[in-house]
C-alpha cells in the first residue's frame, strides 16, 4: 500500500501543456520577419512583390496591425505576406483571429425555465418618535439663533445712539494673480545647425505629423538607422559625404540637413528615397 498521488494524479493537465506551447510559439510579427530573413529578402523586396508598402510590412513585423486599416485588411495583409516568405498563412490568421477577436462568437447561454421568486421587504410604518426628536431639536435651534442675532442688534443700535460710527467691513479685493510667463520652445532647428558641422552632412528627421518607419544610409551603404519612428520623435545623421533616406510615410516627417529645414510638401502616405550631401541641403 503506498501512500500519495497515484500515477494519474503526477501527469501534467492539457491546459499546462497548451500554455507552455502558446508562450514558445513566436508572435505574428516574429514569425514573419524571421521567415523573411531566411529566405533571404529584404522589406523592400516583400514590398515589390505584394505591394504591400513598407511602412506596413515594417508595422506588422512589429506587431503593429493599426496602420493596416482593420482587421479585414490585416488578414490579408498576412495572408499575401505569408505566401511572399513561403510559410503557410493558416496558422498566422487563426493566431491572429485569437488574439484580436476574429473567432466565432460565444454561445448565449440559455435563459432559466424558472427565475425564484424575490423576496421582498415588508414596508413599515413611518417611525413618529424620530420625527417629534427632530422637530424639537429644529425648535430649540432656532429659538437659541434668534436669541443670538437679538443681542448683536440691540449692542448695535445702543453704540450708534452713543455717538459712534458703525464701519462695515468690506472684503479685501483679491490680488490679481500674475500669469507665469511660458518658457521658450527651442526652435527645432537650433539644436540642428549647432550639430551641423560644415565638413559633414548632418540630417534630422522628426516625425512631426505622425508616425513612419524610416531608414537612413551612409555613404558605404551602411544602415544607421532602420525602424518606426513614433510621432514626436527624432533621429539625427551625420557623415562625411551623404546621407541616403527612405521615408515609408513622408508626409508626416520634417527634414533638417545641415541645420536648414526643407520645406517640400510631402503627401501623407508617400514613400520618398532622398539622398543628401554637404553645402546647401539638395536632394540627389
Amino acid at each position: 500500500m503506498s501512500i500519495g498521488n497515484s500515477p494519474q494524479d503526477e501527469r501534467p493537465f492539457e491546459e499546462d501543456r497548451d500554455d507552455r506551447e502558446e508562450a514558445a510559439r513566436p508572435s505574428i510579427g516574429r514569425a514573419l520577419q524571421q521567415a523573411r530573413i531566411a529566405a533571404g529578402l529584404t522589406v523592400d523586396d516583400v514590398s515589390s512583390a505584394t505591394r504591400v508598402r513598407i511602412a506596413i510590412v515594417h508595422a506588422i513585423e512589429q506587431d503593429d496591425f493599426a496602420p493596416c486599416g482593420g482587421d479585414v485588411y490585416a488578414r490579408g495583409h498576412i495572408r499575401t505576406i505569408a505566401r511572399a516568405v513561403n510559410i503557410d498563412p493558416e496558422p498566422l490568421l487563426a493566431q491572429f483571429a485569437d488574439a484580436h477577436g476574429g473567432g466565432r462568437p460565444a454561445p448565449t447561454p440559455a435563459a432559466p425555465l424558472f427565475e425564484a421568486e424575490r423576496i421582498r421587504p415588508e414596508r413599515r410604518g413611518p417611525n413618529w418618535t424620530a420625527a417629534m426628536v427632530a422637530a424639537i431639536v429644529a425648535v430649540i435651534g432656532f429659538v437659541g439663533f434668534t436669541l443670538v442675532n437679538g443681542g448683536d442688534d440691540e449692542g448695535a443700535q445702543a453704540q450708534v445712539a452713543e455717538g459712534s460710527t458703525p464701519t462695515t467691513s468690506q472684503p479685501a479685493s483679491p490680488t490679481p494673480k500674475k500669469d507665469k510667463p511660458a518658457d521658450p520652445k527651442p526652435d527645432p532647428s537650433d539644436s540642428a545647425i549647432a550639430a551641423a558641422p560644415r565638413d559633414k552632412v548632418t540630417v534630422q528627421v522628426s516625425a512631426t505629423d505622425g508616425r513612419s518607419w524610416i531608414s537612413a544610409k551612409d555613404h558605404n551603404g551602411r544602415l544607421l538607422f532602420d525602424g518606426l519612428l513614433k510621432q514626436g520623435q527624432s533621429q539625427t545623421f551625420q557623415d562625411n559625404e551623404e546621407i541616403n533616406l527612405v521615408l515609408g510615410d513622408a508626409g508626416a516627417i520634417q527634414l533638417y540637413v545641415n541645420g536648414k529645414k526643407i520645406e517640400d510638401e510631402f503627401q501623407p502616405g508617400a514613400v520618398e528615397r532622398l539622398t543628401y550631401t554637404k553645402g546647401d541641403p539638395e536632394v540627389g
